[in-house]
């Protein structure tokens, strides 16, 4: 009990109030700025969790939906990589032989020449031979295929 009472009859003195005031306040200040700081982190860290979530969930449910190749979006394609009026396109989508969203073989007609076209992964739009990894002229077997040898004289 004698302990204490000295104890206490230092915290009386003016000195040892101030600099006791001054640690208090300090430390409260700490306190409330980890509390502030861990709280925007846990928002944060929620927000970004539900954003990553988000994209797996994107992720996952695409690979379900397959795309489809059809005469109206081979012909969209076409008549923005050959920058043709879309009211009146010059070539025209007249088959689709192959509906592959990785590589679809097109059969195109310009002013009455048949040719044989390639989309490749639903975008780029490539007139030309197109080679398989073994060396063969895919672009011909689909010209086989199709009749279309007699149609125009390749340069």
């Amino acid at each position: 009990m004698l302990k204490l009472h000295i104890f206490i009859e230092k915290l009386k003195k003016p000195r040892v109030r101030k600099r006791l005031k001054i640690a208090l306040s300090v430390y409260t200040i700490v306190i409330i700025l980890g509390i502030s700081f861990k709280t925007v982190y846990n928002i944060g860290y929620f927000n970004a969790r539900a954003i990553d979530d988000a994209k797996r969930a994107k992720q996952a449910s695409s690979p379900f939906v397959r795309k489809i190749m059809t005469k109206e979006y081979a012909q969209r394609i076409i008549t923005n990589a050959l920058k043709e009026n879309f009211t009146n396109p010059q070539t025209i989508v007249e088959r689709i032989s192959n509906s592959n969203p990785r590589l679809s073989s097109i059969v195109i007609n310009n002013n009455g020449i048949k040719k044989v076209a390639w989309i490749i992964n639903m975008r780029l739009f490539f007139i030309g031979n197109l080679l398989d990894e073994k060396g063969y002229n895919l672009t011909k077997a689909v010209e086989r295929k199709h009749n279309l040898i007699n149609s125009y004289q390749p340069k």
